[in-house]
């Protein structure tokens, strides 16, 4: 696997870190995977609980080490720092300044490591506006203007489905990694990657801060063209209570479908987005409220258009697509996991499907020898 030799020291809780460190342990990196004693990690209590831990912790500990070390104590925090010292990555969530007084921030790390790769990921950066203010995804989607985009039909903010300033970071901290990983095979250096959630949020942006940065003006979120004026990127109802989406605002797909319902007489409407495209609304309404969900998606899938249903969960994980790749594993004892995204042709990923149990490498991992750094090949 590409990672193989790769050691990294994790120390982040919920999603963010475990979710850059989970794609490394996918790839074949060793991480080891830092808990506190007593409770351990708080993901691992996040319902539903699913045999030995909660479906949240395996989805995000597969295939990790567990060492339990207790931070308040002087032995504890030596043994952090020699893990650290010998790693080639370190991954930490710590609010700022937290990991300097555990005795292991880059200052401390480095200076024994050289050629360690840490990665911080916080709320707000390490020097921003905000020290020591905690804040998780929902907070960051209210304050970078998210939430002002994701209305209902009330008009008023939305709680999206998942937090994707959790994800945006976490994915932001693996190409950090990855970047200095590379960048150590020139340099025999490391380096140190300060991630903010609010920032990795903020830069997700790009495609609807346009009005803002051109007359610093807040859009008309129901008129824009992804979020609710254009007839061709909406939700529909059908005739058995269940949805149906137009995702794609090419004219060729405009085309095809208003041709197909005998209206292309319409389609110039569909040009751009805002107001005018109502009556293409109020026709294609009408007509997706006639049938039942699933005659829809077999007459739509004759057409050349972006479409697809309203999917609960469990009917997600059944899809066709999703099956047919892989992309939904099922492990020797029965449990449903989800497979790694990036698919290499050569060396694929061999993932793991077990979380580690509470403190389970904790005498395997300190009991081995120290190998610095620079003794290893990355």
């Amino acid at each position: 696997m590409k990672l193989e030799g790769l050691k990294v020291v994790d120390l982040s809780w919920f999603l963010p870190g475990p979710y850059l460190t989970t794609a490394l342990a996918d790839h074949g990196a060793t991480v080891i995977k830092v808990e506190p004693p007593g409770e351990g990690d708080p993901g691992r209590h996040i319902k539903p609980m699913d045999q030995r831990t909660s479906v949240f912790f395996r989805n995000m500990g597969r295939g990790k080490k567990s060492v339990v070390l207790d931070l308040k104590s002087a032995e504890g925090r030596a043994d952090l720092l020699r893990l650290a010292c010998e790693a080639d990555v370190l991954v930490e969530s710590f609010r700022p300044g937290v990991a300097a007084r555990f005795g292991v921030g880059y200052e401390a790390v480095s200076e024994k490591n050289p050629g360690i790769v840490y990665c911080s990921i916080s709320a707000f950066g390490q020097d921003g506006a905000y020290p020591g203010r905690a804040a998780h995804d929902l907070a960051l989607e209210a304050m970078t203007g998210v939430l002002s985009l994701t209305l209902g039909d009330d008009g008023r903010p939305a709680i999206p489905g998942i937090p994707i300033a959790d994800l945006m970071s976490g994915m932001h901290g693996l190409a950090g990694v990855l970047m200095a990983l590379l960048r150590r095979q020139t340099t025999g250096r490391g380096d140190y990657i300060d991630i903010s959630m609010h920032e990795a949020l903020m830069a997700a942006c790009a495609n609807v801060v346009g009005q803002a940065f051109v007359d610093g003006t807040q859009p008309e979120v129901k008129q824009q063209r992804s979020t609710g004026g254009s007839a061709f990127y909406r939700v529909y109802d059908t005739a058995d209570g269940r949805q149906l989406v137009l995702a794609g605002q090419e004219m060729k797909f405009v085309k095809n479908l208003l041709g197909a319902l005998g209206w292309p007489e319409l389609a110039p409407l569909c040009e751009w987005p805002g107001p005018h495209q109502k009556p293409v609304m109020e026709l294609l309404e009408s007509t997706f409220r006639q049938k039942p969900l699933k005659h829809w998606m077999q007459w739509l899938a004759t057409l050349d258009i972006c479409y697809g249903p309203v999917n609960t969960l469990p009917e997600a994980i059944e899809d066709p697509n999703l099956l047919k790749r892989g992309a939904i594993v099922t492990d020797i004892e029965g449990r449903k996991h989800l497979a790694p995204v990036v698919r290499f042709r050569n060396e694929p990923s061999q993932p793991v499907y077990r979380e580690p149990l509470l403190g389970e490498h904790t005498k395997e991992v300190l009991k081995q020898p120290v190998i610095p750094t620079g003794a290893r090949s990355a």
